[in-house]
Order: C-alpha cells, then sequence, then structure tokens
C-alpha cells in the first residue's frame, strides 16, 4: 500500500511539474517576446527641433526637417500628426529606400503674439515607431501704422 501512495504521489507531482511548464510556455493571452528585426527601417532626423526666433503675427512659418532611412528595409511614414489645430504637417508619401531621405514639414500659422512650443508626431514603421519634432519660437505683434 506504501508504495502505491508513493508511486501516485511522484506521478502526480510530474503531472503538475510539466504542465506547469507548458503553461508558461503557451499560457492563453501572453504576448511572445519580440524578436528584433535586423534588417527594419530606421528612421533618423538631422534634428529634430527647429528654433524660429522671432516672427511676425499673421505670417506662416514653415521648417522642413529632413530624415533618413538608416535601416535596410523600406520606411513609410504613416502619419505626422500635430499637437493643434495651428500646425499642419507635410511628409513624404512614398515608401524610402534604404540609405534614402525624406522630409517632415511643419507650417506654424503665426496667429496670435506670443511664445509657441508645438509638436508633431511622425509614425512610421522604423525601429522607433514614433518620433516627436518641436517647432519654437516667438510671435511678434504687427505693429499699427502711424497716422
Amino acid at each position: 500500500m506504501k508504495k502505491l501512495i508513493i508511486t501516485a504521489a511522484v506521478a502526480v507531482a510530474t503531472l503538475v511539474s510539466f504542465n506547469a511548464k507548458a503553461q508558461t510556455s503557451t499560457t492563453p493571452g501572453t504576448v511572445p517576446a519580440a524578436v528584433e528585426n535586423p534588417n527594419q527601417a530606421d528612421i533618423t532626423f538631422e534634428k529634430e527641433t527647429h528654433e524660429f526666433g522671432s516672427i511676425p503675427q499673421g505670417v506662416p512659418a514653415s521648417y522642413t526637417f529632413v530624415f533618413k532611412n538608416s535601416g535596410k528595409e523600406p520606411l513609410i511614414i504613416t502619419n505626422a500628426a500635430a499637437g493643434c489645430g495651428c500646425t499642419t504637417p507635410e511628409w513624404t508619401k512614398e515608401p524610402i529606400k534604404a540609405g534614402g531621405k525624406g522630409y517632415v514639414k511643419a507650417t506654424y500659422n503665426a496667429a496670435s503674439p506670443g511664445s509657441f512650443n508645438k509638436t508633431v508626431t511622425v509614425m512610421s514603421n522604423g525601429k522607433k515607431s514614433n518620433v516627436i519634432l518641436y517647432i519654437k519660437g516667438d510671435v511678434k505683434p504687427v505693429e499699427a501704422p502711424k497716422q
């Protein structure tokens, strides 16, 4: 009887151990670790912040950020979203080949006087899927003509 109890206990322990190992590698709802793709596109901007300095009120100010695909696969900009309605982004729409260059142009409408610090978030299939670009400056009010 003792042998039967010991054998059953060993069998149950073995099954529990085997089941625990199987669950850690195939538990439903878990996400497997991401495998890094060494050939993945990689977006590298020449600079990520542009300081306009003083600009006149009512005159839109634009800056074109240039980037390079430093990966081996084509880079695709899926979107460029401004942080507010006062900034309008434009960007290279076609895929950028490895080693190729593209642009993201940010235009600020400069309607209100005062300092500004605006963002454009660039989304792509690159290693850094989101890159935030900054435009800064100070809008000076236009002086009324003297009479």
